[in-house]
């Protein structure tokens, strides 16, 4: 038996008109609608917090002219560290000023923020929480996630990195209840790794993935998209991949490619340039998720982990 040929169009069903799983809870002033517009920012951070920050803060009326009701930044959006430890050196608590600023800027703008990546203290002062934090439109944190995989490579034809020495690991999947659908938090090269992603899916209820980053230059050019599309057509979720693009530095450059992706695997947003600042747009249409999902029911067909215990033995 082969797998019956059909296009993402032919997954669209016309007729459904059921609501997405979201319930909004007291407080809410956003109801979940049949689709919902989201915007993911691509940027060139460097070492200033105050620059950076101008520049978070033009995106985000870019955004909201486009009628985008969620911004995604990519990894390290407020800080990268020219020299060792001057990113250890700017970390503190979420309740600190850089990220009550944030916090502001998203009030300030009725919109909701994820911000990948941020420079959290860790429990002491030789090691952070590379953490991805979740803003609603009211200026709170709604859900915060620590990198669970840390990127300890030599990267063949590019540099040595070790994340481990100054970073702690996180333990928690984290997944969010939101306007936007349930969202999944990760962090770059958590990427690779889509065991993470299965149970943010399977386990977790997921629909839009969220994947924050700041890719090499060789290892983008190599697997960023490939990656990306796998996540988003092996879970049928959108996946949205703001990314840190250009040279931050004299040692430091990321590969860029800001990407939305729908459940099919289709790229639907794609900032044109590499290394350019700006946004890119696109629409979750919940309508798209659930008709893959019913029409390809692979969350029916997943074998249990006592199934691949046996079959290892």
């Amino acid at each position: 038996m082969v797998e019956a040929h059909f296009s993402p169009t032919d997954l669209i069903s016309k007729s459904r008109t059921r609501a997405p799983p979201y319930v909004p809870s007291s407080g809410d002033s956003t109801m979940a609608v049949n689709s919902v517009r989201v915007a993911a920012a691509q940027m060139t951070s460097i070492n200033d917090l105050a620059t950076n920050y101008a520049t978070c803060a033009r995106l985000v009326k870019e955004a909201a002219s486009a009628g985008a009701k969620l911004l995604c930044y990519p990894e390290n959006f407020s800080f990268v560290g020219a020299k060792e430890g001057e990113s250890l050196r700017i970390a503190e608590p979420l309740d600190g000023p850089i990220m009550k600023r944030y916090c502001a800027l998203a009030r300030e703008s009725n919109m909701w923020l994820s911000l990948g990546g941020f420079q959290e203290r860790g429990s002491d002062d030789a090691h952070l929480c590379n953490s991805h934090v979740l803003i609603d439109d009211a200026g709170k944190v709604r859900s915060t996630y620590k990198k669970m995989h840390l990127f300890d490579v030599d990267v063949p034809g590019g540099a040595v990195y070790k994340e481990s020495n100054f970073t702690e690991a996180g333990k928690e999947i984290v997944a969010v209840d939101s306007p936007f659908g349930r969202l999944g938090l990760t962090v770059c090269y958590d990427l690779r790794f889509p065991e993470l992603y299965q149970r943010l899916r399977f386990h977790h209820g997921v629909q839009v993935l969220l994947v924050p980053a700041a890719f090499t230059k060789v290892t983008g050019e190599a697997h960023w998209e490939v990656l990306l599309r796998a996540r988003a057509i092996e879970t049928q979720c959108y996946v949205i991949a703001a990314a840190q693009g250009g040279k931050h530095s004299e040692k430091r450059e990321s590969f860029g490619d800001t990407l939305i992706i729908d459940p099919w695997g289709t790229v639907i947003g794609r900032l044109p340039d590499r290394a350019s600042t700006g946004i890119v747009v696109a629409d979750i249409d919940f309508s798209l998720i659930e008709s893959v999902r019913t029409k390809m029911p692979i969350s029916q067909h997943r074998m249990p982990i006592e199934f691949w215990k046996q079959a290892s033995m």
